[in-house]
């Protein structure tokens, strides 16, 4: 796997802060990952083709079929990905759908730049990255998250959100968008950090994008 460069959620100590003090129950899921955190890389190319690679399979499929699509491409770049065809790419795990959708997001890499995104709030940031072909909500999400370090992102179309929400505050019960965001609710300003620890009970992989 291609190794980026990390950087700092801002934030995030605060943020652990907060949610220790608010919610008991993540209080215990972050004693459960002492030191553990959500590592930003600096490549936002290589976050949203990763989220779209990720969509509808579970985090340890996601895992398999990109590293085959690591190992193909050597670098996660538009131009590696547009010199692939499509059998290539789809030998790497992709289904026909998502490598259209890749090869999309390849021509035009500088919707995803940033810096176009830096004045956005974060409604019109979902709205800007959602005009690639195969961006929906959870994957524009995923990228806030992932590689804007939008610190109050609450996903509620992630299922890993869901069944954890439910797991940890329900005893598995199946939950309503609204009672997830009634719990969420003390989160603020900090639901991608309390989404993050949600994730990271549920798997041995820590997600990553």
């Amino acid at each position: 796997m291609i190794s980026g460069v990390s950087r700092e959620f801002e934030g995030w100590e605060e943020g652990v802060a907060h949610l220790v003090k608010e919610d008991p129950i993540l209080r215990a899921l972050v004693e459960t990952y002492p030191g553990e955190k959500l590592a930003p890389k600096d490549r936002p190319f290589e976050t949203l083709v990763r989220s779209v690679v990720g969509q509808q399979i579970s985090v340890k499929a996601a895992e398999s079929v990109w590293l085959r699509f690591v190992g193909r491409l050597g670098e996660v770049s538009p131009e590696a990905i547009l010199d692939c065809s499509v059998d290539e790419l789809r030998a790497c795990g992709l289904s026909g759908r998502k490598v259209e959708y890749v090869k999309g997001i390849a021509d035009d890499p500088a919707r995803c730049d940033p810096a176009q995104l830096t004045s956005l709030d974060d409604e019109d940031a979902c709205r800007h990255l959602v005009a690639y072909r195969g961006v929906g909500e959870w994957t524009a999400q995923m990228f806030m998250i992932f590689a804007l370090c939008r610190p109050d992102i609450l996903s509620l179309k992630d299922i890993g959100l869901r069944r954890g929400v439910e797991k940890h505050y329900a005893d598995g019960r199946r939950l309503s968008d609204q009672e997830i965001q009634n719990i969420a609710e003390p989160w603020r300003p900090w639901r991608s950090i309390a989404t993050w620890y949600l994730w990271r009970s549920l798997d041995p992989i820590p997600v990553e994008y």
